[in-house]
């Protein structure tokens, strides 16, 4: 498995994003509406038509976005996709926005998972439901976290793009040099703990585990797997309040256990980079992660083991942060070939061919049934701990109020990692501000 340094790939782990301005658009009416201003319908005089698809991608990402193009334009002579947008995937939502306000954008844009319900609120966000419908891969073979994740209201607003999961690497050298045996599926939280404080060694500068200590959406994200475990949710059932109080106390009280035993190492800086070169370098123990990591740990050649995440109840939870490829409003032509290139590029033959060279897990159960994808499996140790999870994985719902409550709950994990409140009162601060964020009309 080729090494992709982390610059390089598409973003896996969203990161909280502003999304009021589309929002505020949308609202006030700023947002232009039908065709894009001044551009012309994309359609030639020999018939060809020309879609324009801002990717996020770099390096790696693009490339294989590159190859996959030029097969789609030997099978489709007459459509031809540009790849643009100047933009990385984490200033995509930014870029999306101005566009949409400027009446100029593209037809197809990568846009995290997180934001599409506000992207969606758009009048040009295009509604792909009879796409998928009409695939010729079953809607339904493709796994449920890729389909919850496009889906508001009913209606698929969104491609799912790129699919991964939640697990825990383990340094197995580091177990070696502890006497401890390496985890098994069907471990608890507890177990996680205990194993995190037996891995630390305060003066040799080594820790058990790691999380990200910015606030953004990837020190959060890690949170809601327990929360759900425990029966909870992110928003309660009325809509006007958050599903996590007393859970999200519970999930807490593990994280600061953590920061007591004094067995995580917290991230100071967005991204996580130097949590997982502390993990690469032999000094950390487990690192929960998901796929998108492991060309990195292999490039650094830890010797490693990947396990479920632990659970409290002993059933198997995971999430998912799927983003997408939403289709934005160009006129009937450009709108015609945007969902004809899509419908391909999500077909196993194609997505296969961007899972392996992007990082990105199948995105239906007939791409990993493919001998490509299930060798795949095969040679890169742990690959399908990462894949089997999706069976029991979750998204965070596509909730116009989803930023807020995010950055509530990430300020409440801060609070605790770094010792400044205890879980129960970090919740009731968060419960405050993400039930306000609930009440605003949307």
């Amino acid at each position: 498995m080729q090494a992709v340094p982390r610059s390089a790939r598409p973003a896996r782990r969203d990161v909280l994003r502003a999304g009021a301005g589309l929002a505020t658009a949308v609202a006030t009416g700023t947002v232009a509406t039908g065709c894009a201003a001044g551009r012309d319908d994309g359609v030639a005089a020999d018939g060809t038509v020309t879609i324009e698809m801002w990717h996020g991608q770099t390096d790696t990402g693009k490339k294989a976005l590159e190859s996959l193009v030029a097969s789609f334009t030997s099978s489709h002579p007459h459509i031809h996709v540009r790849l643009g947008g100047g933009v990385l995937a984490d200033a995509m939502l930014q870029k999306v926005t101005a566009a949409l306000a400027a009446g100029s954008y593209p037809d197809i844009a990568y846009v995290f998972g997180s934001d599409l319900a506000s992207v969606a609120r758009s009048p040009q966000a295009v509604d792909l439901t009879d796409m998928v419908e009409s695939s010729p891969t079953p809607w339904t073979s493709y796994w449920v976290p890729a389909r919850k994740a496009v889906t508001v209201n009913g209606r698929v607003r969104a491609a799912p793009a790129v699919l991964d999961s939640l697990a825990v690497v383990c340094n197995k050298k580091l177990f070696r040099e502890a006497g401890l045996p390496l985890p098994e599926a069907g471990w608890r939280w507890d177990d996680f703990v205990a194993t995190a404080k037996a891995l630390t060694d305060s003066r040799g500068g080594r820790f058990g585990t790691g999380w990200p200590g910015v606030g953004d959406e990837d020190t959060v994200w890690r949170l809601w797997p327990m929360i759900w475990d425990l029966g909870g949710d992110v928003v309660a059932a009325d809509g006007k309040h958050i599903g996590f109080g007393d859970t999200g106390t519970r999930a807490l009280e593990v994280v600061a256990q953590l920061a007591r035993d004094k067995s995580v190492y917290v991230d100071p800086k967005p991204g996580s980079e130097q949590m997982y070169q502390v993990f690469m370098s032999n000094r950390m123990g487990m690192a929960v992660t998901g796929p998108w990591q492991l060309p990195d740990i292999q490039q650094a050649k830890v010797d490693y083991h990947v396990v479920p995440l632990p659970t409290f109840t002993g059933r198997p939870t995971t999430i998912s942060g799927p983003d997408t490829w939403t289709v934005f409003d160009n006129g009937e032509a450009r709108g015609k070939a945007a969902k004809t290139f899509l419908s391909w590029l999500m077909q196993p033959a194609q997505d296969v061919r961007w899972d392996i060279r992007a990082g990105s897990l199948p995105l239906s159960h007939a791409t990993r049934a493919l001998p490509d994808w299930q060798h795949k499996e095969r040679t890169t140790e742990g690959l399908d701990v990462f894949t089997k999870a999706l069976d029991s994985a979750r998204v965070r719902p596509v909730h116009a109020a989803y930023p807020q409550i995010s950055q509530a709950l990430g300020q409440a994990v801060v609070a605790v990692l770094l010792g400044r409140s205890s879980p129960a009162q970090a919740m009731r601060a968060c419960a405050d501000d993400a039930n306000a964020a609930l009440l605003i009309p949307r």
